[in-house]
């Protein structure tokens, strides 16, 4: 937005952008850079699958962007824009918890590294008034890392600008969060995730439409469904699975249970990000941890098709695929019970990430799974 006669002008359409969906958060960005306010510290931040590095490119794009005119900015065809965009500008600092740890020399602590590149990324900016220092993963640094960060944000310049990204902003420091602008992504309407579906990856309507409701909105969920029709495949099968265990006694919970995260860690789960141990290694152990993440995340979305079905609104409910069985489980189940299940889910999505027993937390979920009537009993 452009500032005249005390009067703010919005421009006619996001000129330069890429991001796909996020109004909002696009236009707090595009209005601070055009009044020269773009800020010493964004949070972007946002669940897994939101798009929040298309943003973080429109973003860049939109700081490093040669055109006069700002309003046009991004303009897209600058050398700014394309170095921004490819990550090469060379006033643009990358960092993250993961290459500070594999970037730390021989007896050094990942804290030591981290503070280390952060007083290299403060130098002086290159090509041009700014530089901007990007930090992926925010969220995942540990508590001393992010102190040894919040000293350099008490310290601002007028010549840097940091970005933090972040899947769960609240991990951050309170301190670093209000220093913080913070832009949240979220879901992309339907109907835009669907037409994106369509024009960019050239599929049929349907099943464009099916993938934008699996994928709750979530730009980046979407694509990886487009792009590994096996995580769809799992995700169908468990769900399944799940669905059967409604009318199942403790002792097939159990065993299932155990069967799911054994076959989930055994396909190759894709990795969660900040799952790896203390020295960065991909372990049994954490691998089972994302393992039960993603039984959990998969857990979650089919309670909530069927709380939406059991409270008469099928339509809303993404798992279409498994419609017939969903209209039967929904109401078999009801709101009050699903209600305080996925309550409980959450709460153990968020104790595996906090290093809880993946078999025990899916023993404790089978538990509380609804019973519904024609249980067969072990």
């Amino acid at each position: 937005m452009t500032p005249i006669l005390g009067q703010v002008i919005e421009p006619t359409a996001d000129a330069g952008f890429r991001t796909i969906g996020q109004a909002t958060a696009r236009r707090l960005v595009r209005q601070a850079a055009q009044r020269g306010q773009l800020g010493r510290t964004l949070l972007v931040s946002g669940p897994p699958g939101s798009g929040k590095g298309a943003f973080v490119d429109d973003v860049l794009a939109l700081a490093f962007c040669s055109q006069p005119d700002r309003i046009a900015s991004p303009c897209n065809a600058c050398r700014g824009c394309r170095d921004a965009r490819a990550r090469s500008h060379p006033d643009l600092v990358i960092g993250s918890p993961e290459t500070w740890r594999e970037s730390r020399s021989t007896g050094e602590s990942i804290v030591a590294a981290a503070r280390r590149w952060l007083l290299e990324a403060a130098g002086a900016p290159v090509a041009g008034e700014r530089r901007i220092v990007l930090i992926e993963g925010a969220d995942r640094a540990n508590e001393q890392t992010q102190n040894a960060l919040l000293k350099v944000l008490e310290e601002p310049t007028d010549r840097h600008t940091f970005i933090l990204v972040a899947d769960e902003p609240w991990r951050l420091l309170p301190t670093i969060r209000s220093r913080s602008q913070p832009v949240r992504l979220g879901a992309v309407p339907r109907e835009e995730l669907t037409r994106f579906l369509v024009d960019e990856r050239q599929l049929p309507e349907d099943l464009a439409s099916v993938l934008a409701r699996l994928s709750h909105g979530l730009i980046g969920r979407a694509v990886r469904l487009v792009e590994h029709k096996e995580v769809l495949e799992w995700r169908r099968a468990v769900q399944r699975q799940l669905l059967d265990l409604l009318r199942r006694g403790r002792a097939e919970r159990f065993a299932a249970a155990r069967e799911l995260l054994d076959e989930t860690a055994r396909l190759g789960a894709t990795p969660v990000a900040g799952l790896d141990d203390e020295d960065g290694a991909r372990t049994p152990a954490s691998s089972q941890r994302a393992a039960a993440i993603l039984v959990v995340e998969a857990w979650l979305e089919l309670a909530r098709d069927l709380l939406v079905v059991a409270a008469g609104r099928p339509e809303l409910a993404p798992g279409t695929e498994l419609g017939p069985e969903l209209a039967e489980a929904g109401p078999a189940v009801g709101t009050r019970p699903l209600i305080g299940f996925i309550g409980l889910l959450e709460g153990i999505h968020d104790a595996l990430r906090e290093n809880a027993s993946p078999k025990l937390a899916l023993e404790r979920a089978m538990l509380d799974w609804p019973t519904v009537p024609g249980r067969k009993e072990p």
